[in-house]
């Protein structure tokens, strides 16, 4: 096997394969009734979710296994207001992380999650800042673990089904 690559995505990505990722990524959380954008989008969703910042993607054999969405602090503002943090001149944010279901547990989140605190720490960013379900315990808690801290409850509803909570990290 290659060793894992990331490159950022091609103007010609296979978008409907790196839908099809995502899907299988939070389809484990929508079977426990966690309704995440990243689930159910369309194809045009994961383009434009893309295009707001720097997604990568990672490979491995020449197939895309991981992917994570960066954004530098002067691309986070904008959020209607339900989330003042990431609208801080100071505030990068990370979000759309899915590594390939059967991959899981050899690391790549932890490789995915080093290169959007490099980039963070590259664009002068003081914060990198992501939000997720407050049910989803598990990613809380690894989130916790790297040393990212709560900061406000967020409610994306009607685009997902529950409250998420807003974690950051000083760099």
């Amino acid at each position: 096997m290659s060793p894992l690559t990331f490159r950022l995505v091609a103007p010609d990505e296979d978008w409907e394969a790196l839908t099809a990722l995502l899907h299988r990524a939070y389809g484990t959380l929508a079977a426990q009734g966690l309704r995440f954008w990243a689930s159910h989008q369309p194809v045009s969703a994961t383009r434009e979710r893309a295009a707001a910042g720097e997604c990568w993607v990672g490979e491995l054999d020449g197939h895309v296994v991981c992917t994570i969405t960066f954004m530098a602090p002067d691309r986070c503002a904008g959020n209607r207001g339900q989330a003042r943090w990431y609208d801080r001149p100071e505030v990068a944010k990370f979000g759309q992380m899915a590594v390939e279901p059967d991959l899981r547990g050899q690391g790549i989140g932890a490789r995915l999650m080093e290169l959007v605190e490099r980039r963070a720490r590259e664009c002068g960013a003081e914060e990198l800042a992501l939000d997720t379900a407050e049910g989803a315990r598990h990613l809380l808690a690894m989130y916790e673990a790297r040393g990212y801290r709560f900061i406000e409850e967020v409610d994306w509803r009607p685009d997902t089904n529950y409250r998420s909570r807003l974690l950051s990290l000083r760099l």
